[in-house]
């Protein structure tokens, strides 16, 4: 019980190592199912935990385990004879193998013999021949009884039936075999008796004693006086294993000293096992011990051979020949696997046993010393563990994708000489797991699409490798970020999971979308998943899909065309016009160029090349018609060019009063919408004349209590110029839509002396209004009678210093923004404001909007969108905008700050389709 306890505790000590063996001790012929142990209690496993261990012993045609309470169980016939011959002791070594981890554990069970065989002999009688002349004492070996017990329970005494002239001994051999020896009590008497008959008994020491017996024939013959004797009484001999048959192992002796036939000698092995007359031969009459077969050591490695020489007579003389088998290193170690998983996973970790390896040498001594490798270069090592144990571990961290299998060569030597070695090959599977992220074949993808592409075309492809397998390996694709909009994201691109194609799933517009930025993920199947990300940028490129658009001039929705009113006295390179258009395209497409298509006279205007300005190219002539037509193309310099053309209508003349009688000349059929806007315009514009004549009339009745002197004193002849009456610029695009000149005087004063004040009032009232008051003369041409030469109307030249009154400025209503002065706004704001309210004015008269005046510094806009009208999304044309009847064009912000005032002007437009209504 102690020893049972010991032994449980080493075994806890030393869990998971291999622990001494175990001992248990059985007799053999056991049942079977007979129980020998609890081995799971001596290994100090739990009963519970057994199904997971998968105890199991090695040799199982004798034993088993009970898998439910671990109790080690005889499974087959267990016949100690059989299993170790005649040992003195026999014992099966087995070894347990658990799992989880694994480990083996060595069970030693040592076979009890019982005496379940008795002696027997191996013939049915034994005959012997005495010469009558023997003396007394003469002893006669006889053949012995085999016995396959051993111990106590082997052969231990011969007897015989009771004669008076024999006597029996039992001798032991030096193999330790009991034979009988015949002892001849009295001398025998031929002539008496010649023969005797003798019953021999072969008795064991068991419990109780078996025995056999056989019959002793003996016959008494004539005498021979000398018997063979043997020069010695014990041969020993050393031979090498696996010697060819017809070997001399050695040559026994004897002599006679009797003559003729009884002095002739013949050799014979006595009591030898048939096995053994198949391994040696004795020459009978040499006495020569050769070999017959092949000597094995691992199979017997000792004989002990009975020789006989017997004479001519009966006489008769015995020795012993002792063959030791040396041991030769001609057995190659074996290599057997206990345990072996070829199907490691890659992300295994060090140590982890692949395989358990058991190595044997049926040789003996250092012939039997076996040594185990493995090649260098692998990621695993073997560890020896004991009595020619090892296990095959994982030494180096493992990658399938590098190396998917391994090849491992185990290779067992002994320490004989020559040494003998053997080569097991084994492979082993590296299975996959997802320890790799796809990895994009570019940092990034910058692509280009031309506008206008077909929707589902493709524009691109990702690509992405993962060198995983299965699962692992395989990989999708997906768009998982961008600049634009989510929900715009998938009407614009979308991404093919498995092959990564990107497709645009419209057509893009370089105008509207020049480029996006698009994130795109490869993922594999793993679990869990691993995905890389790369970053995507698609750049629009413009394709001339967009014509020039002609911003001024621009034609009313009637179909007349606005005229520009170029002085005659206009100077060669003298600025006309402007020819505005914009292109929506980019770059080289939206590079435009001017080019005259027409011209009333080709010679006499001339076209900047990218500028679009229209200038003088040299003075007008007697001969030269005043009314000259240009046809203009604005091409932009895309592949194929697209263009747009604008008519422009010049008309020399120094005043409006020249022109009027042309543009009546030239009708055209009127319309009831137009003249209907007509009689508004005059409705509104009488109704704000007659507004401000109140206002300055209540103004000056209230400065008259003041200063009755101070007061008139502007209408003094003497304050007022007496140069000829002044028209002034009576048509400015971006100032007012229409201006005129008042001429007020009393009627006590003569019409040779009238006065002309330049009056620019908000509201302008047409030019054949009459004023009910009779002290005040509105005059519009110079058709009055009453006028004097004076009062012809000429136009005035430009004007250098043209300014906006403070009412005039551009900005929201009631702005003071700028100097007094009535300079370019030098504020960023106002200006943009001057440069939407001009285009929104270039606008409204393409759509007929124009003819509707506004009030002062609106453009007209004030009446239809409010005193605080803004435009936000207005592009930046104040490089293209031209302000007729000046020879300046706004710039930019660099320019203002200059304080350069633009250049007067005095060029008049005015539409040519309209008839002037009295």
């Amino acid at each position: 019980m102690a020893n049972q306890v010991l032994l449980h505790f080493l075994v806890l000590l030393f869990c998971g190592a291999l622990s001494q063996p175990i001992h248990y001790s059985i007799p053999e012929e056991l049942a079977k199912g007979s129980l020998v142990g609890n081995l799971a209690k001596d290994l100090g496993l739990s009963i519970q935990e057994l199904p997971a261990r998968k105890l199991r012993v090695s040799a199982e045609d004798y034993f088993s385990v009970r898998a439910e309470s671990g109790d080690l169980l005889v499974s087959g016939r267990i016949d100690r004879e059989k299993i170790c011959g005649r040992k003195s002791e026999c014992a099966l070594e087995l070894e347990s193998v658990t799992e989880n981890p694994m480990n083996i554990f060595h069970v030693t069970v040592a076979i009890q013999d019982i005496n379940d065989n008795a002696p027997h002999f191996f013939g049915e009688s034994i005959e012997l021949e005495i010469c009558e002349s023997a003396l007394a004492g003469a002893r006669f070996p006889l053949d012995s009884a085999r016995d396959a017990d051993v111990g106590s329970n082997s052969l231990k005494m011969y007897t015989i039936s009771p004669n008076p002239h024999f006597s029996l001994s039992t001798k032991e051999s030096p193999d330790g075999s009991k034979y009988p020896e015949l002892l001849l009590e009295k001398p025998l008497d031929r002539e008496h008796q010649s023969s005797h008959h003798l019953l021999l008994t072969a008795m064991d020491g068991g419990d109780p004693p078996l025995s056999s017996t056989t019959q002793i024939w003996i016959k008494v013959t004539d005498a021979n006086d000398n018997a063979p004797v043997f020069s010695q009484d014990t041969y020993k001999v050393s031979l090498r294993e696996n010697m060819p048959p017809g070997t001399l192992v050695l040559q026994v002796t004897a002599t006679d000293q009797d003559e003729s036939i009884h002095g002739e000698i013949t050799y014979a092995f006595l009591n030898v096992p048939a096995s053994t007359n198949l391994v040696f031969s004795i020459n009978p009459n040499t006495g020569a011990i050769t070999t017959n077969g092949t000597l094995d050591f691992e199979e017997k490695s000792r004989y002990t051979l009975g020789v006989e020489a017997k004479d001519g007579g009966v006489h008769t003389a015995h020795c012993n020949v002792q063959i030791e088998i040396l041991d030769e290193n001609d057995n190659v170690p074996q290599v057997t696997f206990m345990s072996f998983s070829n199907q490691v996973p890659e992300d295994s970790v060090l140590g982890t046993v692949i395989a358990l390896i058991k190595v044997r040498d049926r040789d003996s001594g250092q012939n039997g010393l076996v040594a185990c490798r493995i090649q260098e270069e692998l990621p695993f090592k073997l560890q020896p563990t004991s009595k020619n144990y090892y296990k095959l571990v994982i030494d180096k961290a493992l990658n399938r994708e590098q190396t998917p299998e391994y090849n491992v060569t185990i290779t067992a030597t002994d320490s004989g000489k020559p040494s003998l070695s053997s080569k097991t090959c084994v492979t082993v599977h590296i299975t996959d797991i997802n320890d790799n992220a796809p990895v994009f074949h570019q940092a990034s993808y910058l692509v280009h699409v031309a506008e206008n592409n077909p929707p589902g075309a493709s524009i691109a492809q990702v690509s992405a490798s993962d060198p995983d397998l299965g699962p692992n390996g395989l990989i999708s694709y997906s768009i998982i970020a961008s600049d634009l909009e989510p929900k715009a994201l998938s009407s614009f691109v979308s991404v093919n999971q498995d092959s990564g194609v990107v497709f645009a799933q419209r057509a893009f517009d370089h105008e509207q979308l020049r480029s996006f930025q698009l994130t795109l993920q490869a993922r594999d199947q793993g679990s869990p998943p691993l995905s890389a990300n790369v970053s995507m940028r698609v750049l629009v490129s413009d394709r001339n899909d967009n014509a020039p658009r002609v911003l001024y001039p621009t034609l009313e929705p009637d179909g007349s065309a606005l005229f520009d009113m170029v002085p005659r006295a206009a100077e060669p390179g003298y600025l006309v016009t402007k020819v505005v258009a914009v292109d929506a395209d980019s770059g080289h497409n939206a590079w435009l160029s001017y080019h005259v298509l027409q011209a009333s006279d080709p010679g006499l205007f001339s076209l900047g090349l990218r500028t679009g300005e229209v200038r003088t190219a040299r003075a007008l002539a007697d001969r030269d018609s005043a009314r000259q037509r240009l046809l203009v193309a604005a091409r932009d310099g895309g592949q194929p060019p697209l263009s747009a053309t604008a008519t422009l209508h010049l008309i020399f003349a120094d005043s409006l009063q020249e022109v009027l009688p042309d543009l009546s000349d030239d009708p055209l059929p009127s319309d009831p919408q137009s003249e209907l806007q007509f009689y508004l315009v005059v409705a509104l514009a009488l109704i704000s004349v007659l507004f401000l004549l109140a206002v300055i009339l209540a103004i000056a009745l209230r400065l008259r209590h003041s200063s009755r002197s101070a007061a008139w004193g502007c209408f003094q002849p003497g304050l007022s110029p007496k140069s000829q009456p002044v028209v002034p610029p009576n048509y400015s695009e971006g100032t007012l839509p229409y201006s005129y000149n008042l001429c007020i005087a009393s009627h006590s004063t003569t019409m040779a002396g009238f006065n002309f004040h330049h009056v620019v009032p908000e509201v302008a009232p047409p030019q054949d209004l009459l004023c009910d008051d009779p002290s005040v003369v509105i005059c519009g041409n110079n058709e009055d009678p009453k006028i004097s030469d004076d009062s012809s109307f000429r136009q005035a030249p430009p004007n250098t210093d043209w300014r906006f009154s403070q009412a005039q400025r551009p900005g929201t209503s009631g702005s003071q923004n700028g100097d007094e002065t009535g300079t370019w706004p030098n504020n960023q704001f106002d200006t943009e404001m001057l440069q939407a309210m001009i285009l929104a004015s270039a606008s409204e008269a393409a759509d007929g909007s124009s003819t509707l005046g506004g009030g002062a510094g609106t453009m007209g806009l004030s009446a239809r969108y409010g005193p605080q009208f803004t435009l936000q999304h207005v592009p930046d044309y104040r490089q293209n905008v031209y302000i007729p009847g000046s020879n300046a064009t706004l710039t930019n912000a660099a320019g203002k700050r200059d304080g350069k005032a633009p250049a007067g002007g005095n060029g008049n437009k005015k539409k040519s389709g309209k008839k002037e209504k009295k």
